[in-house]
């Protein structure tokens, strides 16, 4: 299969990276001592939604900046239809504007919004609930979190407890979630609840609900993770009320409007970038007259192999990226290759990080960033890989997905 960009593809692409250098705000830097954000399409030293609302103002208007730029051309939510706010552009120019994001190094916007909520309430919502929650999602004013995850039901999403009661024209909340990446910068909300508590199978009784984070009831508490910063959250419900117009699909029928959205979060090509930066600094590093002097002296042509496998497991990753995009591109929603994209990305993560860790021996253990090699990227990254193979479903998930949906195996 040819990848080649055509002559119009080629263009756009040099468009976007004029774009970048154009319009890009100087002052809005990267903040080398952040800690990497969790999220595929984040890049390192920043954190978009964090740093659009945060104490320094030069960041706060930095990222309100680069969004009114990138609405401007209707790139914060590019596949939408211009109605909306989007540029109606094709799957594969969306994906060629997101690769050349990541290769700038500069942050996407409102990615929980735009890239998981945005496309399946255009598969799911309704005429008012598209009206009213897109635009100020593509203008870069409204900012989104996914509440699925539970106590007791992260991986079997089926066994979720968060209870949601009708009273008159609307519901009542009452539960909590957790694992809620950044959720405390978070305007609303887009979560599941159990609206039947008797259905069988369980995932009948599930459905999906828009929450805005500044009703009464919704608490946030910010969790701290092992490198000390605090990359999600939990949420509490108690008595939020929400009306009927806030549900998206059928009651107790929200496990497909969830299993759309979760199909589109697995489809990504912003991790290959980053691994692939990543590789490539590494490379660079070991080659420099510091990196000969401070890395391990014994890697001869066994560490050599162990970057040439890295290297062509991120190529494989590039090209189910790009496979899922040329099924969207046909006009099919992902599906169980989003799942194959998500399980190698995870576990390539890992493999990625324990590479940088042999290169660098014991220097790799050093947390402090200044006089760490690299300024201790693959030290932090070993840390971020500890979650990989769970965040956005766990490793057990996504091979039952491509079991039964892919290879089209018994469910026992």
């Amino acid at each position: 299969m040819n990848w080649d960009d055509t002559p119009e593809q080629a263009a756009f692409r040099e468009e976007v990276r004029a774009f970048v250098r154009d319009r890009f705000p100087p002052s809005y830097g990267p903040d080398t001592e952040a800690e990497q954000s969790l999220e595929p399409e984040d890049v390192l030293g920043y954190t978009w939604p964090a740093d659009r609302s945060g104490p320094d103002p030069v960041r706060r208007e930095g990222a309100r900046a680069w969004a009114a730029a990138l609405a401007e051309r209707g790139w914060i939510a590019p596949h939408w239809p211009v109605e909306y706010g989007g540029a109606g552009l094709s799957p594969m120019e969306e994906f060629i504007l997101l690769e050349e994001l990541m290769r700038a190094r500069v942050p996407t916007v409102n990615g929980i919004g735009a890239f998981l909520l945005g496309p399946t309430l255009l598969v799911h919502g309704t005429r008012e609930q598209k009206a009213e929650h897109l635009p100020p999602i593509a203008r870069g004013e409204r900012t989104w979190a996914q509440g699925f995850s539970e106590p007791g039901a992260g991986s079997d999403l089926a066994a979720l407890r968060t209870r949601a009661v009708r009273d008159g024209d609307g519901y009542v909340i009452d539960g909590q979630k957790v694992w809620t990446s950044l959720g405390q910068y978070a305007d609303w909300l887009f979560v599941l609840v159990r609206t039947d508590p008797d259905a069988e199978p369980r995932h009948r009784g599930i459905t999906f609900l828009l929450v805005d984070a500044a009703t009464p009831g919704v608490t946030v508490q910010p969790i701290v993770d092992l490198r000390g910063d605090t990359p999600f959250c939990e949420v509490f419900f108690e008595g939020v009320r929400v009306p009927e117009s806030c549900r998206v699909g059928e009651e107790n029928r929200g496990w497909y409007v969830a299993m759309t959205a979760l199909g589109f979060e697995r489809a990504g090509i912003g991790a290959t970038i980053k691994y692939e930066q990543a590789l490539n600094d590494l490379v660079a590093y070991v080659r420099s007259p510091e990196g000969r002097a401070r890395t391990r002296t014994d890697r001869g042509a066994s560490f050599r192999r162990e970057i040439a496998r890295r290297h062509t497991e991120i190529r494989v990753l590039a090209n189910l990226a790009r496979y899922t995009v040329s099924r969207q591109a046909a006009g099919a929603e992902p599906g169980f290759e989003a799942s194959v994209n998500q399980l190698f990305g995870a576990e390539l993560h890992q493999r990625l990080a324990r590479t940088g860790a042999k290169a660098f021996g014991r220097s790799g253990a050093l947390w402090e960033r200044a006089g760490a090699p690299l300024n201790g990227t693959f030290t932090h990254m070993r840390r971020d890989a500890v979650a990989a193979t769970f965040l956005g479903g766990a490793a057990e998930i996504q091979r039952n997905v491509i079991a039964t949906r892919g290879l089209r195996l018994p469910r026992s």
